[in-house]
């Protein structure tokens, strides 16, 4: 018997550790073609708990009708496709203009089966235990399976990502994957008897009570309220920070820290203490969606949003736990409504949201249900938890619309999507009669116009002024290099008031196209050549700002993941191709590997420019960007505008990147341009290996 548990106990172990490692396997090989999205990890995580919906509701009917058979044959399936997916590189070259779809397409066509086997193992073990044994249900395996999860989770930053590439995790993944699949074969075999066992003869806790409808529609609600609360979290860390496996993880390691907890102790929970913490966390969230030009270092911000999530995670957990039932034959229902729970509140954040707001309203939203269910569990212990509960719930009403008001203030224009929550704002400027609009992306500012005189209206602004190093390089990338054409001291060293003209019509790529501010430096004859993935951009940088209307300059806009459209074109012979498609402070990591460097490369001039714009409050993105430059020969240096002083300019940080050893040794452009130090340990980033974490800014 002790081998019998032994294989329960490795069966399920390596189930929940292979569950929660293809997790952020699979959603970093998705990231590319989804520009990057921090959405991307969101609709992944419908997925997951959907899938996981699917596997418990597997493990319920065969609980009911116990078939070994049928288990063989669906994990025959799982290996197939589990080395299927190990082996072939799905394409997904045509999935931008659909996202959600493209998602579960992808992910149900390779890991959909192996992932419904994984999660159905669990529960089915628990049943199988209970009947064989003939003893009460072992929930402990449940926390057993939490911790491989959790541990997964933590392995992946760790151990995974920076030693393996993205083939080489598949194919691990698939031998553990194999592993798994004797295992099971094991002890379907082990437990061939259990199908003769029905679950009416085997009922050990026979005298306690069936779960209540109550009950039963709180183990809904509950996990509901947990999954609400891990997708908003993590929708706000990855928008603001990066859409990387580390930043998935960290919510989900701490939603996993919860369900060990609350499964393998029976916690009593200080409410008063924990009441206590919640207000202090959730005035702190407050204030950051409030004031948005909080500024917080990185690590000051994953500590207060994560301390919530704990909090909030712990209660609903450990009040499901209490809640759980008894009888073995209501054990899979209770996973199978756990995981509905789940299913729905990340659908609720991941899909229904986006198409039901203007605004995102996630947070303040997931923290109101988690205050109305906690006054829902404890309406029962009295006047005090009422009344405490209910002023939670009052208040988190007060701090939505308090967001709400704080993001419709002067807000013109508002729409969101999956790649985005984009807004509009028109404020008066220091001009006299002058206003400026700001195009938003979150807290994110990705553009902005000047509207008084027509010499504001078609300036550029903010990080594309004429100092910054993009300023720079669409201003001196054409000039004639010869130098009897040109008067050096006409060309002012600081302000570049009086800008230069190239010698020539100019051919400009942009990579994100934002406001269109770009289109300020278009003169008559240019081509400028705007990629945008983000369908709901175009219409507000065409009719809402009036760059592109202005610009005398042939302008196009190509919809689409920019190197997915640039594989396909003939060479266009830029002479600037500008790398600047962040969505928030988010970093599309694709766009910045040594393939995507090759690519870029076809599109330019011999002595073209890439401008890189890497301003970002937390990722410190020159170290990598000048490997890249270093591994294919070229030249990078960084431009800083540390002191703005001209309408609307903004701090800026600039790379560019070129082939011309002169390019950096001109008068105007030399005493701008910075080195950057090697990091040492740095790798090389591809489009199968990416490591964020040594570059963050902590």
């Amino acid at each position: 018997m002790t081998q019998v548990r032994f294989l329960f106990g490795g069966a399920v172990f390596l189930a929940a550790f292979l569950l929660f490692l293809v997790e952020p396997i699979a959603a970093r090989q998705l990231l590319p073609v989804l520009g990057g999205s921090a959405s991307v990890w969101i609709t992944c995580l419908v997925f997951f708990q959907t899938a996981l919906l699917v596997g418990y509701l597997y493990a319920h009917w065969l609980s009911q009708r116990p078939r070994s058979v049928l288990v063989l044959i669906l994990l025959a399936a799982a290996v197939a496709t589990a080395i299927a997916w190990s082996l072939v590189h799905p394409d997904q070259s045509q999935g931008a203009g659909h996202p959600i779809w493209t998602v579960f397409r992808v992910l149900g066509a390779y890991i959909g089966i192996p992932f419904i086997v994984l999660s159905a193992t669990s529960p089915l073990l628990q049943v199988w235990w209970a009947r064989s044994e003939s003893s009460q249900v072992p929930y402990r395996l449940y926390a057993l399976s939490n911790l491989a999860s959790f541990l997964a989770l933590a392995a992946y930053p760790a151990l995974v990502e920076p030693n393996l590439t993205l083939h080489n995790q598949r194919l691990v993944w698939c031998s553990g994957f194999l592993v798994f699949a004797a295992l099971l074969v094991l002890l379907a075999f082990r437990m061939r008897g259990v199908e003769n066992v029905s679950a009416k003869t085997v009922e050990p806790n026979a005298a306690a009570p069936t779960a209540s409808f109550a009950d039963k529609l709180l183990w809904v609600l509950l996990p509901m309220g947990a999954t609400m609360q891990l997708s908003t979290v993590t929708a706000y860390i990855t928008a603001n920070v990066a859409a990387i496996p580390l930043l998935w993880i960290l919510p989900l390691g701490v939603y996993l820290l919860t369900l060990i907890l609350a499964f393998q102790f029976r916690l009593a929970l200080p409410w008063n203490i924990i009441a206590r913490i919640m207000v202090v966390l959730l005035g702190g969230l407050a204030y950051s969606l409030h004031n948005t030009n909080a500024g917080w270092p990185l690590w000051v911000s994953l500590l207060f949003f994560l301390g919530e999530l704990f909090f909030a995670c712990i209660f609903c957990h450990v009040e499901a736990v209490r809640l759980r039932p008894e009888r073995p034959s209501e054990v899979t229902l209770f996973y199978l409504l756990f995981a509905a729970g789940g299913a729905i509140g990340s659908f609720l954040i991941g899909i229904a949201a986006p198409l039901l707001f203007d605004y995102n309203l996630d947070l303040p939203l997931t923290f109101l249900v988690t205050a109305l269910l906690a006054l829902a569990v404890n309406w029962r212990s009295g006047w005090n938890q009422r009344l405490l509960w209910g002023v939670a719930s009052v208040a988190m009403v007060a701090v939505t619309f308090m967001v709400r008001h704080s993001y419709s203030h002067n807000t013109t224009v508002a729409t969101r999507n999956f790649y985005a929550s984009l807004r509009v704002t028109q404020d008066l400027f220091s001009y006299p009669g002058a206003t400026v609009r700001t195009l938003m992306n979150g807290s994110i500012q990705h553009g902005t116009q000047i509207f008084g005189t027509d010499d504001l209206r078609r300036t550029p602004t903010t990080y594309y002024a004429r100092n910054s190093g993009v300023g720079l390089a669409m201003q001196y990338c054409c000039l004639a290099r010869e130098s009897e054409t040109i008067d050096p001291q006409s060309a002012p060293q600081a302000q570049l008031a009086a800008p230069q003209v190239p010698q020539r019509p100019m051919s400009i790529g942009v990579i994100g196209l934002g406001a269109g501010t770009m289109a300020a430096y278009g003169r008559a004859g240019d081509r400028i050549r705007f990629y945008e993935i983000n369908p709901a951009v175009v219409p507000i940088a065409r009719n809402v700002f009036t760059y592109i209307r202005d610009s005398p300059a042939q302008i196009d806009i190509i919809q689409g993941d920019a190197r997915n459209s640039l594989a396909s074109e003939p060479p266009q012979h830029f002479d600037v191709l500008v790398v600047d498609a962040f969505s928030g402070d988010a970093i599309p990591i694709h766009l910045l590997t040594a393939e995507a460097l090759a690519l870029y490369r076809k599109h330019l001039n011999p002595n073209g420019i890439l401008a890189f714009h890497i301003s970002n409050r937390h990722v410190d993105l020159a170290p990598p960007i000048a490997l890249l430059a270093q591994s294919a020969g070229m030249q990078a240096r960084r431009f800083d505008v540390n002191s703005p002083s001209g309408p609307g300019e903004y701090v800026s940080t600039w790379m560019l990147v070129t082939a011309d050893p002169q390019f950096f040794e001109l008068p105007d452009i030399a005493p701008h341009a910075h080195m950057t130090k090697p990091r040492p340990g740095l790798k090389l980033w591809t489009d199968d290996y990416s490591a964020l974490l040594p570059v963050l800014r902590w």
